[in-house]
């Protein structure tokens, strides 16, 4: 009886920790959502070359890279210091971003969000893991997924409802506003992950991690390049050529391309588990290198082809890079 007990009591803990983590993971994506609507916007009124562009929309995805080590170090020494900091850095660069008036400030923004990002999802990962472990494990790591991407959806959608005539700086603030309600929760966060909670590993099971490593290098090498190959195809899609394409050649103001970036994100939210389960039966290497030839198709229709073309494009190029991240790992 006791032992049933102690099992409730820590799956409620632990679904009471995952709604937490959810939570903050939802409104951080806001930010991240609300931006490639408003690229067009922001190289008209600073009068940014296309290069300057790229920098700016790339910049967040190279802080991420560039951040991901240190990020997880501080994350596994102060995690609810990290899970706490992580919304008022991106609060800090949002700020930055909205406020900026030249080019070299927009890319400090963008740096600031990048490392708020990786910070606060690295920190909910290894809150998620070292909660409760097992089979239970897995659902939560895809809710975990999940509610980063509903955020990212609600993100453009909210941009996309903005009166058209706001500005990029008012709109990407107010479309980034769920920040401070992650804000409002920080002394829940920290009773609920308080730092150093967790004690070390012993040096057995790291050594007995390490040997398998070992066998799993070749594997690790092949996702780091698959996964390398399509957050390139993915970012270059969405962050880029989606928002200017349809601003300049389709002539889409920020609800219509917003619109068209949402249609993306939702076919990632559709393909997630049932490409899951397809690669379960078929197996991974079949149905990676289907959707890798998918987001292939869709990121050259995007580029190159009429607006009908590019509408399903999106679609394809959402599906197909939900399905090879997640048949990757």
């Amino acid at each position: 009886m006791r032992q049933r007990e102690s099992f409730s009591a820590r799956a409620v803990l632990a679904l009471s920790s995952t709604a937490l983590l959810c939570f903050i993971s939802l409104c951080s994506c806001f930010s991240i959502g609300a931006f490639s609507p408003l690229l067009p916007e922001i190289g008209r009124a600073g009068a940014l070359a296309d290069w300057q562009l790229g920098v700016v929309a790339g910049a967040l995805g190279f802080a991420r890279m560039a951040t991901a080590v240190p990020a997880g170090w501080l994350a596994g020494r102060y995690l609810g210091t990290s899970l706490c900091a992580s919304p008022a850095l991106m609060l800090a660069g949002t700020v930055v971003l909205a406020a900026s008036s030249s080019f070299s400030v927009l890319v400090l923004g963008r740096l600031i969000l990048g490392f708020a990002y990786t910070l606060g999802t690295v920190s909910g990962l290894i809150a998620l893991l070292l909660d409760e472990r097992g089979p239970g494990a897995s659902v939560r790591l895809n809710i975990f997924e999940f509610s980063a991407m509903i955020g990212v959806l609600g993100g453009l959608g909210l941009v996309g409802l903005l009166p058209g005539h706001w500005g990029w700086s008012p709109s990407l603030l107010i479309a980034s506003s769920p920040l401070l309600l992650i804000l409002a929760a920080v002394p829940s966060i920290c009773r609920r992950f308080p730092d150093a909670s967790r004690a070390p590993e012993t040096r057995a099971s790291r050594t007995s991690e390490a040997s398998r490593g070992d066998r799993m290098s070749v594997t690790l090498w092949t996702m780091f390049a698959v996964g390398i190959v399509l957050v390139l195809a993915w970012s270059a899609v969405s962050q880029f050529l989606l928002p200017l394409r349809g601003a300049r050649e389709f002539g889409l103001d920020r609800g219509g391309g917003s619109r068209l970036l949402m249609l993306a994100q939702l076919m990632d939210l559709v393909a997630l588990l049932p490409v899951g389960r397809l690669a379960d039966a078929l197996g991974r290497t079949p149905v990676l290198g289907f959707v890798i030839v998918v987001l292939g198709l869709g990121t050259a229709a995007v580029g190159l082809g009429s607006f009908p073309w590019s509408w399903r494009a999106a679609r394809a190029s959402g599906s197909a890079s939900r399905a090879g991240c997640c048949r990757s790992a």
